[in-house]
């Protein structure tokens, strides 16, 4: 009886051992460390996409034959707000790739809007409008460093993931590399804005 309880707690330790050179607690911190910048990404987001209606409202009174481009915004924030966006994201690349792309037009379609502004002194002198747009720049500046964030903690995880023995580890789990932001294409050349 005496040797059964032996092997058993040596069993036990010898387990606890292996577990912990596996990675399996380290991998989950990181994991969790990931969905929470990821988090703070999408905050940065619906403080935009908030932003977006009370902008576009504003300029609504000065640009009236504008259309095109309040148009444009507001079909932009709408794709946004239409997306599912849960950890089902971070797993799947495609998902990723589609919420990226819809952020991107979000931003694509403000930068026309607020070029839209330079032809109308009077809504750049709108003290509202004013606010707003230090609103956006300041929360454009906040995604910036969310999404820094996030690309800091994927590139941890992944990198962490794929050493041996946590390779081993993740797949055992089901934990595979999260996808991170890319430039959008095209990025490398600044938009062309002209008015008619």
């Amino acid at each position: 009886m005496n040797f059964i309880k032996k092997t058993a707690a040596t069993v036990v330790l010898a387990s606890t051992l292996s577990l912990t050179g596996c990675g399996y607690n380290t991998l989950q911190v990181k994991d969790e460390a990931v969905t929470a910048s990821w988090a703070e990404v999408q905050n940065q987001y619906q403080r935009r996409a908030d932003l977006v209606p009370n902008l576009v409202n504003v300029v609504k009174g000065y640009a009236k034959h504008e259309e095109q481009v309040l148009t444009e915004v507001t079909q932009a924030r709408a794709n946004v707000a239409g997306l599912k966006v849960d950890k089902q994201v971070l797993e799947d690349p495609a998902l990723f790739q589609k919420y990226q792309e819809a952020q991107a037009q979000m931003t694509s379609a403000l930068s026309r809007l607020i070029a839209v502004s330079e032809n109308y002194p009077d809504l750049k002198a709108n003290e509202q409008f004013r606010d707003l747009q230090v609103q956006l720049e300041g929360t454009e500046n906040r995604i910036a460093v969310a999404r820094n964030r996030y690309i800091a903690s994927v590139q941890d995880f992944n990198a962490y993931s794929r050493q041996f023995p946590q390779v081993m580890t993740a797949k055992v789990i089901g934990m595979n590399p999260k996808p991170n932001f890319s430039a959008e294409q095209g990025a490398q050349t600044a938009p062309k804005v002209t008015f008619d």
